[in-house]
């Protein structure tokens, strides 16, 4: 047991001197600024993410080839008269978890993602795994954008306000 509880100790050493480590390098990335800007992240998430995509630009073409790599995109088989739509089995579990700690911490960020989760689970009666896919989903699609575009993260570009009826029901 005394030598268990002294791996386990290095392991928790180790990972301390890990995070200091992400904590001091992360910044210094061409694009920090960009991924810090998007709501929930901060650079441990962020640094996570990031190493899952890479640096390589080229590698996704747009937002779709990643949400495909993070397993947040559906296959669509079609023979025929029939079609199936089913979840993806292969797929990236690291970048696919650390998109869903991110929609959780941008929960707590981002009024535009609250209103974006909520909408999708009234509206559309998701439960709530489906409607933090979705989330997701959208999030990865913003981070495309921003990378590829080279600008920070704006929540009122990213999640427009919804329209609302005219006051006192006259119309305009």
């Amino acid at each position: 047991m005394l030598a268990r509880l002294t791996q386990l100790e290095a392991v928790c050493t180790a990972a301390g001197h890990l995070a200091k480590a992400v904590e001091e390098a992360f910044p210094r990335h061409p694009d920090a600024e960009i991924m810090l800007s998007l709501p929930g992240f901060r650079v441990q998430l962020a640094a996570r993410i990031l190493a899952e995509i890479g640096d390589n630009r080229p590698r996704f073409v747009d937002a779709h080839g990643l949400k495909a790599y993070a397993s947040l995109s559906p296959v669509t088989r079609a023979s025929g008269k029939k079609s199936s739509i089913t979840g993806r089995w292969v797929r990236n579990d690291r970048l696919n978890h650390a998109g869903y700690l991110w929609a959780c911490a941008s929960l707590r960020a981002s009024a535009g993602a609250i209103a974006h989760q909520r909408q999708r689970r009234r509206e559309h009666g998701d439960w709530h795994l489906v409607a933090q896919r979705n989330l997701v989903n959208r999030m990865i699609g913003k981070l495309c954008h921003c990378l590829h575009y080279r600008k920070l993260f704006d929540e009122h570009t990213a999640f427009p306000p919804t329209w609302l009826p005219p006051l006192d029901g006259i119309a305009t």
